[in-house]
Order: structure tokens, then sequence, then C-alpha cells
């Protein structure tokens, strides 16, 4: 059985949830759903909508989808619009957040019923979402974990995910180049020295989040596993500024003619990695499934001590049907280890795994075929 007792651990300022709806979004036709309670359970059978729920909360937040990058996969089957909209309580003050999409027009972000840029919208709302996906990310693919890195760093740092795209934007211009016949060489230098000088600072940012982040993802991991030492590093090795750009810069060189003969970029953040090490050894070659779970469970925790410890307020916890994945002792460790200052909204196929004491303190919804039923 789990244990729900909760640590208070900061007396930061709680952002809370506080109503959600959504309109036509995948099998959620006209949900809406009031957060009374610090902590809220969505129980229903696989296929339902409760990951979508989920999903709704974490793409108002952040303007992403761990599952998808096409926003068109968000509208219903028999429709040709969605809309969602989530109500707030930040620094005590009620904030609305919109999104309305047409598949024949721009997505419109909206605050408080006004339109809004993406850069405006980005970082008002702040959620860490923990899902069975997540798990794999030791071993996954690096795409994978320079996916979950970068979203993590934009909950803090909202204007990463600009740098980002305009990296790739460089990039696939660069891409382009090397794919004709006779590559422009004056051209092709002017495009690495604008990936040097973007690339340097992703690269920075990214070595930044990983150090303070494994701060606090080392202290959890002990915690569980009691005798074993955690650590993560990123692929890059160099870590001043001036410096990374100059290895860059190097390397784009020492490789031109290598990515002319390949017609792609082989150098630069888009093809770094994060690794993962216990006692000093490869933990995606020789820990244990139950060794990597634990460094998933340790590093999404850490996520959240960061994001308050930066931003001055907790984040909306969303964990995505991820308990019944973990055993009884990581269950346990991830429950007590919430703050009473994080509001945590979950998902599960009922409420088997908790024990009484922790549903008399929760809000209950029932959702059936994207209807809440009870």
């Amino acid at each position: 059985m789990l244990n729900s007792s909760l640590v208070l651990k900061y007396n930061k300022t709680i952002m809370r949830a506080k109503h959600l709806a959504l309109n036509n979004y995948r099998n959620c036709k006209n949900i809406e759903l009031d957060f009374n309670n610090n902590k809220t359970l969505i129980i229903g059978k696989n296929a339902q909508g409760k990951t979508n729920i989920l999903e709704s909360i974490y793409f108002l937040s952040t303007l992403k989808s761990p599952r998808t990058s096409n926003i068109k996969e968000f509208v219903n089957f028999d429709k040709n619009n969605f809309s969602a909209e989530i109500t707030i309580e930040k620094s005590n003050t009620e904030i609305e957040l919109g999104i309305e999409y047409n598949l024949d027009k721009p997505k419109v972000l909206k605050v408080n019923g006004l339109k809004t840029t993406s850069k405006n919208y980005k970082g008002v709302l702040t959620t860490v979402l923990f899902s069975t996906q997540d798990l794999m990310l030791l071993r996954g693919s690096p795409q994978d974990r320079r996916s979950w890195l970068d979203s993590a760093i934009s909950q803090i740092y909202p204007a990463h995910d600009e740098r980002i795209s305009k990296y790739n934007k460089i990039r696939i211009q660069k891409n382009n180049l090397l794919k004709e016949p006779d590559v422009n060489l004056a051209l092709l230098d002017v495009f690495n020295e604008q990936l040097t000088t973007v690339g340097a600072n992703i690269i920075y940012v990214r070595q930044k989040f990983l150090s303070e982040l494994k701060k606090y993802a080392k202290t959890g991991y002990l915690d569980i596993s009691k005798n074993e030492e955690f650590d993560l590093k990123y692929s890059f090795e160099e870590k001043d500024l001036n410096e990374i750009a100059k290895a860059l810069k190097e390397e784009l060189e020492e490789r031109k003619f290598e990515e002319i003969a390949r017609h792609q970029s082989c150098v630069g953040p888009h093809r770094d990695d994060i690794y993962f090490y216990l006692d000093n050894k490869d933990a995606t070659k020789f820990a244990s499934q139950g060794q990597q779970r634990t460094i998933v469970l340790a590093i999404k925790l850490a996520e959240i001590e960061l994001i308050k410890n930066k931003n001055g307020e907790s984040p909306i916890l969303l964990l995505d049907d991820v308990l019944a994945e973990l055993d009884d002792l990581r269950q346990n460790y991830l429950l007590s280890s919430i703050s009473d200052d994080t509001q945590t909204i979950i998902t599960s196929v009922d409420t088997l795994l908790f024990d009484n004491e922790f549903l008399r303190n929760v809000t209950i919804f029932k959702i059936s075929n994207g209807e809440i039923i009870g």
C-alpha cells in the first residue's frame, strides 16, 4: 500500500490549476474539471481519455506534447477544431490560459482572453510530466534524452525553445546546401559560424541545467538505493562558453568534408547525448530495470525541486499511469516525496494502489469514452 505522508520542503508560492475545459480535444469532446484539492486522481480503463487530460495540461503549459508534434492530431476525429482552457492561480492571481485551433488556421494563444505570442505565453504555467514513456529514458535514443532535457530546461528558461528553433532552422539550411552537387564552401562557413554561436549557447545551458539537476537527483537516488552513487554527464566535455564555442568551431572545420560527403550535419548539439552512471559504470548497459527506474524517478523529482528553486513556485506534477509500473518501494518514495506545495494530478486504472488515508484527501474523477461519469 502507498504511504500518503507528505513532506513540506519549501515555503514557496503555490501555483495551482483550478479549472480545465476541453472541447473536441482528442476523444474529450466536452470536459470540464474543477480541481478543488491539491491532489486529483483520474481513474478509468485504458484508452478512455485519462492520458489526453494530462497531455492537454502539459500542452497548455509548454505548447508541446510528449506524443506528437502535429497539432492536427489533437482534433477530434469528427470535428475540425479544438479548444483547451485552464484557469490557474499564481502569486494569488487568477490567470486564464487558452489555445484554439482550426484545421485551416494557425493556432491562437490567449492569456486572460487576449491573443498573445508564444514568447509571452510560455513560462506562465510550469508542469512536470512523469509518464510510463519516461521510464524508458535510459533505454531510449539520444533524441529522446535530448527532447526530455530541452523540455525540462524550457520550464525554467522559456527562451531555450526559441534558441533550439533558431539552431534547427540554420541546420536545415545547411543540410540543404550539403545536398547540392557543388557545395559553396564560403556559404558553408557562414552557416558553421552561425551554428557555432547558437549551438555553443545551447550546449552551455544544457550543461548548466544538468549540473544543477544532478545535485538533487544524486540525493534522491541515494535515498532509495542507500548505497549506490548516481551521476550523469553531458557528452560535450568543455564547460566554459568560450571553450565550448572554440571546440565546436574546430570540430566543424575538421569534419567539414565528411559532412559534405554525407550530405548532412554531423556536428553540434543535435548529436549530443546524456550519460548516466551508477558507481562509475554506464547505467544504460549495466543497471537493472529497477535501478534504471530509480534513476528516472530521482530525475523527475529533481526537476520539481529545481523548478521550485529557480522559479520560486512549485510546478504542477502530472503522473500518467506511472505508479502501476513502480514497485511498492518506489511508489511510496514518489508520493512521500511530493511536498504540500506541489499540486499533483494522477491517472490510474483504479484506486487499488492507494490506501484509504491517501484517498481521503483526493478529488476523484472517473472517465469513460472521453466523458467524466463521476
